[in-house]
């Protein structure tokens, strides 16, 4: 089994800019949101020993799995290079109201894969699809992982066998848990408290 977790909200994701390989700290929101992730982790993993959680090497990610590995109580994070977000080469940083008005194809394409200089979709599968590949069987898998917005959609996908049309339709919240289990995705909603 595999839990999916997004990074908390950042001052960036507030800004409405890209982050791609360009980094953000979390918010207040995003420390609370990684906390409500991993008291529902808890949860959902007491009582299973062997869980590990691994994360993208950004200092977000490692932000959020270090909050997350407290609160469900996982004694380690290890850094996994290949949930990584979508580089988006020279978009890297921008605000999207800037490159929607200065490049008219950003509102209107699959904006994630379409910067000059970025990752293309193909190149993000396939380092997604290589460490799913290397993972141990689904019934010994005893994995958290905390990347990104893109960066989950797509690993979604490639679990589900979707085409990248839908992947890039998928949601992509920092307050819910994916559990990619026996073929199926089930979204699980991690409640902030009050």
């Amino acid at each position: 089994m595999i839990y999916l977790v997004r990074h908390g909200e950042t001052e960036f994701n507030r800004e409405r800019r890209l982050q791609g390989h360009v980094d953000s700290p979390l918010t207040d929101l995003g420390r609370r949101q990684a906390a409500a992730v991993g008291r529902r982790l808890k949860a959902l993993i007491e009582g299973q020993p062997g869980w590990r959680i691994l994360a993208s090497p950004l200092g977000r990610t490692r932000a959020t799995a270090e909050i997350v590995a407290a609160a469900a109580g996982i004694a380690q994070v290890e850094i996994e290079p290949r949930l990584i977000e979508v580089s988006w080469g020279d978009w890297d940083g921008r605000l999207r109201s800037d490159l929607a008005a200065a490049c008219p194809k950003f509102a209107e394409s699959n904006w994630a894969f379409d910067a000059p200089t970025g990752e293309s979709y193909a190149a993000m599968r396939a380092r997604l699809a290589a460490w799913l590949a290397e993972l141990q069987s689904e019934d010994e898998r005893r994995i958290v992982a905390v990347s990104h917005g893109v960066t989950g959609r797509v690993l979604r996908g490639l679990y589900a066998g979707q085409p990248a049309k839908t992947v890039m339709g998928h949601d992509a919240p920092q307050d819910a848990i994916f559990e990619l289990a026996a073929g199926r995705i089930r979204r699980i909603d991690c409640a902030l408290p009050a």
